[in-house]
Parts: C-alpha cells; structure tokens; sequence
C-alpha cells in the first residue's frame, strides 16, 4: 500500500495560486501637468500621488488600500524616485525595505516597471504580477477587484501574454493609450478576453473617434501577466535597457543596489512601457473588456474637477479652479 505523501510547502504554493500573486503600485511620476493644482493644495510641488486631492487621503493611500483589498501587503511593491522622498518617506514607514524600490530618478514608466521585475524574479519568480499607476481614480472599485481577479485567471490561462484592463471609452479621449481588440479569447461576458490587433497611444482626435465606433478601448494601465512574459516583453522591445538592468541583478537588494542603480539610471534614457514596449509588441498582449468602471487618469486639471464634481466634493480650492478655468475659457 502506498503512503500517502505528506503536504509540501511547493504543494501548497500550487493550491494556493494567491501565493505566487504580486501588485506592483507605480509611484515614480513627477506630476508636472498638475502641478499648478497640487501647489494650490497642497503648498508645495509634490507629484499629484502625494496630494490629498479627494477625500483627505493622498492619490497613493487611495491606490494602496484599493490594491490591499486584492493582493497581500506582503506582496506588494512600491515604485518610487529619491527626489520625492520627503513627500512619501511618511506614507511608506513601516514597510519593508524589500517591497519599496526607489529610482535615483523619475526615467519613465519603461525603468521602473522594469526595476520592480527584476526585483520580483528574485523574490518569486513565479510571480503573476498586477501593475496600478499611483494616481488614477475608479469609481467602482467591486467591479476592479472582479476585474483583476479575471485577469490573473487569465494570465495564468494565457501564461505567455501580458493582459491589460480595457476601459469602455466614453469620449474620443486623444491623451489616452486604446487598445484595438482581435478576435476573441474567451466568450464570457462581461469580462471577455480578446488578443490585441493594435495599441495606439495618443491618437488624433479623428483617429480615436474611428476607434471609438469600432469597439476599441481605452488603455487603464492596469496590466497583469507573469513575471516572465513582461521580462520577455521588455527583452524584445527594449534590448538597451533591459540589458543594464540585468548586469546588476545580483546587485539588488545587497549595500550596492543604490550605487549600480545611481550608475545605471544616469546611462538610460527615458522611455514609455505604453509607446515603447504595448505599442511595439501587440502580439504579445491580451485585453480584458472591463466596462467603463468608473476610471480617469488624473493628469489633468478637468478630469480632477470633473471626478471632484461627481463626487460632490466643495472644498474652497476646486471652487477657486472652476471659476479660473471659466475666466481662461
């Protein structure tokens, strides 16, 4: 008679598929765009995701709950810049070290998404991954969390593909990335996944109303994927940077990370994971239709005012940048 094998912790990790789930919370961006606004708040130029915009809690706390409700603290990184660090060193204490990942500075959105891979390649290279920019708003956030969850299914179904969340568009937004669905991967809806024929980011306004009668989809930069897929993804599309990153692989989390990420930084240049990595490799992706959710990038001033209206929210300011923006009209 056979003895019945006891449970391995490998064994558990296989039941258990949360284990190996990890969100990666993008928080490196400089915020020029609204910074007009964010002195008027909040006296001094912080980046908008250190700015208590709505609610009294900054664009970052917001973000951190939200993901808290999806993915264990434990396995969330941060990604952040050194020159921000008066603005967040408070928000982040008493997380650990291992999960913040600070930038010499802010490189684009290519770096650090990238930063935070290499780091999870150490930690669980098994790793299905959830990235969440810092300072976009939803409204439902119920809806999100179903959402994500389908998309780490489907990461896992589809284990060689990154899965970006698809934001039914609402006007021909020309500052967003869209997304143009193919054919289907899946058939259940809502929540379908389909491959992706094209990324466009930031088209004309001629062309984003053509997306917009065919079905496309904005871009809500909410991504999921294994860690191995984004690796390969990057690989492809940017040799010059991923090739750095992984000369100091053994580096990170050791007392030379902050010298060889000082050294690195000041030989990349900057660049987008959406232009430079989701437009240049549409093959290698899949979009899950999400419905409208709610979402806005709040990059600018009127979607801030205008998130701000729905909400009901009065406070002197947004009053002050009403009327200004109706004087400038």
């Amino acid at each position: 008679m056979c003895r019945k094998s006891q449970p391995t912790r490998a064994n558990l990790t296989w039941r258990d598929p949360s284990d190996h789930r990890w969100g990666v919370i993008l928080a490196g961006g400089d915020g020029k765009r609204l910074l007009p606004l964010t002195r008027r708040i909040a006296g001094d130029d912080r980046p908008k995701q250190f700015c208590a915009i709505m609610n009294g809690d900054t664009l970052l706390d917001q973000t951190r709950r939200r993901v808290r409700r999806m993915i264990k603290p434990a396995q969330t990184l941060l990604v952040v810049t050194k020159p921000h660090e008066r603005f967040y060193a408070d928000q982040v204490a008493g997380t650990p070290s291992s999960c913040v990942l600070v930038q010499p500075h802010n490189q684009g959105t290519a770096p650090a998404i990238l930063f935070s891979l290499i780091r999870l390649l150490q930690l669980d290279p098994q790793a299905i991954v959830a990235f969440f920019p810092s300072d976009h708003h939803f409204a439902d956030d119920e809806a999100l969390i179903t959402h994500v969850d389908s998309a780490c299914q489907a990461a896992e179904s589809f284990s060689r593909r990154v899965v970006l969340l698809g934001i039914a568009p609402s006007i021909p937004e020309v500052e967003y990335g869209w997304i143009e669905p193919g054919p289907p991967l899946t058939d259940h809806a809502p929540g379908a996944v389909f491959l992706v024929r094209r990324f466009w980011e930031k088209p004309s306004f001629a062309m984003a109303s053509v997306l917009m009668e065919r079905g496309c989809f904005w871009n809500s930069f909410v991504m999921v994927g294994r860690v191995d897929a984004f690796v390969s993804l990057i690989r492809r599309a940017l040799p010059s940077l991923f090739e750095p990153f992984e000369s100091i692989r053994s580096l990170l989390l050791t007392a030379k990370e902050p010298a060889a990420l000082l050294e690195l930084y000041s030989g990349i240049r900057a660049s987008s994971f959406s232009s430079d990595v989701l437009a240049a490799c549409p093959s290698d992706l899949a979009v899950l239709s999400c419905g409208n959710l709610g979402w806005s990038d709040l990059g600018e001033t009127s979607r801030v005012l205008s998130v701000l209206r729905r909400k009901g929210v009065s406070a002197e300011w947004v009053h002050a940048c009403t009327e200004e923006r109706k004087a400038t009209a």
